[in-house]
């Protein structure tokens, strides 16, 4: 009995690991190679509770430089590129 609450369910492991995902507008494709992604959120004001929306600036790696300016795309999170780069183009969902 103790042997299964030690094993993780295979749900648990799958989960474990993954690599965030965001989905945000290319704000500036001009860099080779790199695109700027501004990613939307919604959360309460600490104090207020009014729900407002805060942007966060992310830089992708785009190797085929395939995305342009306000483009919806999906970035996934990956290991530091250069400086500021951590998030890698998976695909364009709209041009």
């Amino acid at each position: 009995m103790s042997e299964q609450a030690a094993t993780p369910s295979p749900e648990a492991a799958n989960q474990r690991g993954g690599r965030k995902q965001r989905v945000g507008v290319v704000t500036s494709s001009s860099m080779n190679k790199t695109i700027v992604v501004a990613v939307i959120r919604r959360v309460p004001h600490p104090k207020f509770r009014k729900i407002v929306k805060k942007t966060t600036k992310l830089y992708a790696h785009d190797e085929k430089g395939e995305a342009k300016v306000g483009d919806r795309v999906q970035v996934q999170e990956c290991r530091p590129l250069s400086k500021l780069k951590r998030w890698i183009l998976v695909e364009v969902l709209k041009h």
